[in-house]
């Protein structure tokens, strides 16, 4: 709890230095206690044992004599060779109503690009893919929560072999040839008809079909690859095929994405890096390092080897024939990218992970800094890995269709009032907000099989418990305006606060510690902990509401209404943090 060191910091200085310790160890060591029910911080005396030559134990009991009285100390223990402060309730009310919690990230605002999902345009979005999607939203979110300046970034695969083999089955399949392929194949859903992502990624599974079993596998496989080294080369003609083929489908995959509540700021070709020169440049300085090496077949490389790369040492980045690589393409990128932020944060599947340091390592070697890079695991199915190419995902507007269907079922249960279209908005919003969280609640480097009685999970522990908190807070606001509307805008006086209850406790300890956990998850690129801080917040919420009565007898208590309100804010910026929908009513 930050709020609550800055006050401690420099007594606890003082109490060391008074007993012959350095003071200056305080400022690493006073840090949040691990578990609630032993304080707000904690100062493990462990380290200090051998310079005085006594136990733990003591120390910590005489640091806690030496820590004079405070406002902000509600509670001073030492236990088990741990010195632990508690805040004092009132005086957390008093600095939290007070504003303490609008800084955020005051003049550490920073200008950060974030690149996520960038799939391949050639199908539907499935929920192996959303997971990248989803996490890089969030972590735009969560960076814009804060206070930084955020570019949200869609780098477009536009001349790589998978819209390759998209443009040669739009060009050289008919739609009856393309379904008799697919025979054995679960047809296109009615409710997708017309959206191209669904359509066309039949003839991209038929052409793979084709040159996996086709008696002409070779010539499709030849013209296929001529066309990838065409558009390496940078022939205009074939990159105008190729987006004609794959811009269909990049659009169905964006409004799925919106729907999700994902959006970004810049598409960025990849072939604008061919097309500009920057990756005919790029070469001829990395055939100019001294690391540089030629294969027989006139194609080159770095030995990165040379500069600690275990395993795959030779990075190759040029062809026989001349053309780029994807990876030096990804490094012209990001030379690029340097030019347009000063923080780079990539998205990457943990299969990425020898790419991003070949990539890292070359960028180094050029004089660049390495982006940041957040990885995760990938999402399978009960039957194994997700794949477009088999036909053998669950697509994300699939999905979201199911969760709004549940959702639904459960409103129209609990609320038979509500007509269809207030429902179905609830039921987007409740379905939307259920998956996101689904995926965003799992740290990013565990992997987690997809099953959708958890995706759908509306119970104790999701997003809709913690809409429904919000929700509540809301309906609370709007029976304070039916009692007296001047109190909606109104100051409260908390010099003079009396006993506290529990809950409200625990309120006031959950939102103290709200910078604090936005702050490292930001720095530490870790969206599941924020996912986890609401939840408690949701938790800690619906104690205090049922043990502090707003409204008793038609009187309001303002200091409760603040808090409810200050509680309300905060779970609605965190709410769009995650892209969970906030309503007001449900």
């Amino acid at each position: 709890m930050h709020l609550l060191k800055t006050q401690l910091l420099p007594l606890i200085e003082s109490a060391m230095e008074g007993l012959g310790l350095d003071p200056s160890l305080a400022e690493k060591m006073l840090q949040p206690a691990r578990e609630p029910d032993q304080g707000d911080l904690s100062l493990p005396c462990f380290p200090f044992a051998k310079t005085l030559g006594i136990a733990p134990a003591a120390i910590a009991e005489n640091i806690k004599e030496a820590v004079p009285n405070h406002p902000s100390i509600g509670e001073v223990t030492a236990v088990n060779g741990y010195l632990n402060i508690l805040a004092e309730p009132s005086w957390l009310a008093e600095q939290l109503l007070g504003g303490a919690l609008e800084d955020g990230a005051g003049s550490a605002k920073r200008s950060v690009l974030i690149e996520h999902t960038s799939a391949n345009p050639n199908g539907p979005f499935h929920v192996g893919r959303a997971r990248n999607a989803i996490l890089g939203d969030t972590l735009v979110r969560l960076h814009r929560l804060w206070g930084n300046d955020v570019t949200a970034e869609y780098y477009v695969d536009d001349m790589g072999k998978q819209v390759a083999v998209l443009a040669w089955a739009l060009e050289h399949l008919s739609g009856d040839e393309v379904e008799r392929l697919l025979a054995g194949r679960e047809p296109v859903n009615p409710l997708w008809a017309g959206k191209a992502d669904h359509e066309r990624v039949r003839w991209y599974q038929a052409a793979q079909l084709l040159r996996k079993n086709s008696e002409d596998a070779a010539n499709i496989e030849a013209a296929i690859t001529k066309l990838v080294h065409a558009s390496e080369h940078g022939d205009t003609s074939v990159l105008t095929a190729f987006e004609e083929a794959y811009q269909p489908v990049l659009d169905g995959m964006l409004e799925t994405l919106g729907r999700l509540g994902i959006h970004f700021d810049r598409f960025t070709k990849e072939s604008l890096f061919v097309t500009n020169g920057d990756v005919g440049r790029l070469m001829e300085s990395l055939g100019n390092l001294e690391i540089n090496g030629s294969a027989d077949n006139g194609a080159q490389y770095l030995d990165l080897g040379a500069r600690g790369l275990k395993g795959k040492t030779e990075f190759f980045y040029r062809r026989g024939d001349g053309s780029s690589l994807y990876a030096t393409r990804d490094i012209a990128y990001h030379i690029w990218k340097w030019q347009q932020s000063n923080e780079l944060i990539n998205v990457l599947g943990e299969d990425h992970k020898l790419q991003a340091q070949q990539v890292g390592l070359t960028l180094e070697e050029l004089g660049h800094k390495r982006p940041e890079v957040m990885f995760y695991s990938f999402i399978k199915l009960p039957e194994g890995k997700m794949s477009t190419r088999r036909g053998n995902v669950v697509f994300m507007d699939d999905l979201l269709e199911e969760a709004k269907a549940q959702a639904a079922a459960v409103v129209t249960e609990l609320r038979p009032e509500y007509d269809q279209e207030t429902i179905a908005n609830i039921a987007e919003a409740v379905g939307r907000s259920a998956v996101r969280f689904n995926i965003i609640n799992v740290s990013p480097e565990k992997g987690f099989t997809f099953r959708w009685q958890d995706a759908l999970n509306f119970e104790s522990g999701s997003a809709p418990f913690i809409m429904y908190s919000h929700t509540r807070a809301c309906s609370i606001r709007k029976n304070v305006q039916e009692v007296d509307s001047s109190l909606l805008n109104g100051s409260v006086d908390t010099s003079s606060i009396g006993d506290i209850p529990e809950g409200m406790v625990a309120l006031l300890r959950t939102l103290a510690v709200h910078n604090d956990r936005l702050e490292k998850v930001v720095r530490e690129h870790r969206p599941h902990l924020f996912a986890e801080y609401l939840l408690h917040l949701a938790n800690a919420y619906n104690s205090f509401y049922r043990d502090c009565h707003i409204i008793e007898n038609g009187s309001v208590n303002q200091l409760y209404f603040a808090l409810s309100e200050l509680a309300r804010n905060v779970l609605k910026n965190g709410m769009e943090g995650l892209g969970i929908v906030p309503l007001e009513t449900m």
